[in-house]
């Protein structure tokens, strides 16, 4: 049981305010504010050093709108806090108060201390209905919250703003990042430290990578079931708090690491992004525990089923739903962003499942409360914003529905890129859309053609190279009989399931792989690419690593394929140095007017694509011709080798990525014979001289 140490501290009456919520020091003490419409009263509970001793238990003094909130002088940064809120139980109206919870103020910057898994944690007898009142208390099992100064000497560290059309993102989770990099101080490893040590930096910047888009880093709670199973949450797509980091990613326990790390990155040129999750949090459903949102106001701060408010509506498939719709709710999502922005330094965001956050009334809404919100917003409209353009609930996949500015994950890029270059038939119409952005997407409400976020994986499914290793899923080790995650992968295992030795299988995976990745880093669009798909990194075939944080997800350095890290580099040069991407939707020929490229698709014959060629197979070139740039010529193969008739004019060889070299160091002159072999499972891009 906790002790219990009477400390003498009061409210100061006079100098409460409750416009800033959550926990603010002043030098004089801390102003707490907690928003509850619908609590009785509300108990600031007070802990002392060792995070375990409570000293001090009291009722906030004032209240206004649903805001409760009190000053108490002399309270220092470093102080241990939580609360306890009185109200009705009464599930079957949506209210589920119980005094006995320990609670973590939803605007905590730090936690301290681990949640601990104990029945006590629920709000009725586990084994029970959930319309029972649970009376034990949670506090032993809770972590708190602490009061957090927030000052940090940034010096002259400064926005990026990297241009979308500049921009390549890296897609990486902190702990599996470095956690096997033998480059990395070894207690830095699987930390913001090890994040940003200079070997991580310097592969980064050799790849061309412009932004770093991090697995979800604020603090999330590891779930009992896979506890219970030997395993634990690895991705961290069950948040508990919208400001305060995940602890074990802190070597040093301070909130400066996190600072360091972002400007150490900004020096380097490279955007810090966060995968954030404000559609649910890790309470669950009304089955799961009472933390934090469910005892503080949990008809406010969740969306009930509006035929019976004791059930949650779920469109996340995660047992809730936040209610972004509520005011105060949308104010704590943009005031963590903010935070984040403001006090962090991060670039931008990609929200996990973002359709959840479009959802009205009506359904999902691209002029909802949500989008209008971020839009006018003078900060958060000013960095990068990447949607999950979907969720389960009815209407929820959204690809090219959400508002500028926001950019969005581009699944079919993903699956119309696999199958093509595992030679599915028919291809030859879905990746020319891929090649130009998706503009049967994205070409329209005025967006621009960097709208789509394309990639070939991402960290939820097969890596790259197990799309060319494995047929089937092996998720055996997730304890689930191999039952979880999605079948419908789109990958080859080119002759033999997983490893193998075959001289033969391998050079061709490797070769196709660098045909897939030229083929994303020359495709209009924002590439993205996943951590450790340029050493050629396996997770075993296991498409859902979710609760793998070991070294089956842990990055696997040391069986880099050296080709294959070059041919990235090299590749995101080019695009570089031929400024690929544009910002305007490529035309047809004769339809520009001259701002934007014109697009021109060709047959191996060198003519121009007709209707009947489309369904057909063999090369397909691209040229895209441009007013102020050289002209640029795409070729891809996924068949075998095959001769392109080029078209008129001097072309030069810049890229081929079947060669060991991709890029020739002069480049090549192709324009002799009128045409070129193109190597089977291959892209050539050539410019005109």
């Amino acid at each position: 049981m906790l002790k219990a140490v009477t400390q003498d501290v009061a409210f100061d009456r006079d100098a409460g305010h409750p416009d800033a919520l959550g926990a603010e020091p002043n030098g004089d003490g801390v102003n707490f504010a907690l928003f509850s419409d619908h609590a009785e009263r509300v108990e600031l509970c007070l802990f002392g050093p060792d995070g375990q001793t409570e000293t001090a238990r009291m009722d906030m003094p004032d209240m206004e709108g649903g805001v409760w909130f009190g000053f108490v002088p002399g309270l220092m940064p470093g102080q241990a806090y939580g609360y306890r809120v009185h109200g009705r139980y009464a599930p079957e109206e949506g209210h589920r108060f119980n005094l006995n919870k320990l609670l973590l103020d939803p605007y905590a910057r730090q936690l301290t201390g681990t949640l601990t898994w104990d029945d006590a944690l629920f709000g009725y007898p586990v084994g029970g209905e959930d319309t029972a009142f649970d009376d034990r208390d949670s506090a032993p099992f809770m972590p708190r919250a602490l009061v957090v100064d927030q000052n940090f000497d940034w010096s002259a560290d400064r926005a990026l703003q990297t241009p979308w059309d500049k921009t390549v993102i890296y897609e990486a989770h902190v702990k599996g990042l470095t956690m096997r990099h033998d480059g990395v101080v070894q207690a830095d490893q699987g930390t913001f430290a090890g994040l940003a040590s200079a070997p991580v930096i310097d592969h980064l910047k050799a790849l061309g990578i412009t932004a770093i888009e991090l697995l979800p880093v604020q603090s999330f709670v590891q779930d009992r079931h896979l506890l219970e199973k030997g395993l634990s949450n690895y991705w961290g797509y069950n948040s508990l708090s919208f400001f305060a980091p995940n602890a074990p990613y802190l070597k040093t326990g301070k909130l400066s690491e996190i600072k360091d790390a972002i400007r150490r990155f900004h020096d380097a040129g490279i955007e810090v992004l966060l995968d954030v999750v404000y559609n649910h949090t890790a309470e669950g459903n009304e089955m799961g525990p009472t933390l934090s949102f469910r005892g503080i106001d949990n008809a406010s701060y969740y969306l009930l089923s509006p035929e019976n408010p004791r059930h949650s509506f779920d469109t996340t498939g995660c047992g809730n739903t936040l209610n972004v719709a509520h005011p105060m709710v949308l104010r704590m999502v943009l005031d963590s962003l903010r935070y984040w922005v403001q006090v962090m330094h991060v670039d931008g965001f990609r929200f996990d499942l973002a359709s959840t956050l479009g959802r009205e009334s009506a359904g999902f809404e691209r002029e909802g409360a949500f989008f209008a919100a971020i839009r006018q917003d003078p900060v958060l409209s000013r960095v990068k914003l990447i949607a999950e353009p979907w969720d389960i609930g009815e209407g929820g996949y959204q690809v090219g529905g959400f508002p500028w500015p926001f950019r969005e994950w581009n699944d079919k890029a993903r699956d119309d890129l696999r199958s093509f270059w595992r030679r599915d038939a028919g291809l030859r119409g879905d990746l020319a859309q891929r090649l130009l952005g998706s503009p049967v997407q994205f070409h329209h409400s005025r967006r621009p053609a960097t709208s789509s976020v394309n990639f070939l994986a991402a960290h939820d499914g097969f890596t790259l190279w197990d799309c060319l290793s494995y047929d089937d899923k092996h998720n055996e080790a997730n304890g689930e009989d191999n039952a979880d995650g999605h079948d419908n992968n789109l990958s080859h295992n080119m002759g033999a399931e997983g490893p193998t030795d075959d001289p033969g299988i391998l050079h061709g995976r490797l070769r196709r792989a660098k045909a897939m990745l030229a083929s994303l880093l020359m495709s209009q669009g924002v590439p993205m690419i996943l951590a450790g798909d340029e050493l050629g990194h396996s997770q075993q075939g296991n498409n859902n690593a979710y609760c793998q944080d070991n070294e089956l997800a842990w990055i696997n350095w040391a069986e880099a394929k050296a080709e294959l890290v070059q041919a990235v580099g090299q590749m995101t040069a080019l695009r570089s140095d031929l400024g690929l991407a544009r910002r305007r939707f490529a035309v047809g020929a004769g339809d520009g007017d001259g701002m934007a490229d014109e697009a021109v698709w060709l047959h191996a014959e060198g003519r121009e694509m007709q209707d009947g060629d489309w369904q057909q197979e063999g090369p397909l070139g691209l040229v895209l011709r441009r007013a102020e740039r050289a002209d640029v010529l795409v070729v891809l193969n996924a068949g075998d080798d095959a001769d392109f008739v080029l078209p008129e004019g001097d072309w030069t060889l810049r890229l081929d990525s079947a060669a060991e070299a991709v890029v020739p160091q002069e480049g090549a002159d192709a324009s002799r014979s009128g045409q070129v072999m193109v190597p089977g499972q291959a892209v050539l891009v050539l410019v005109q001289s």
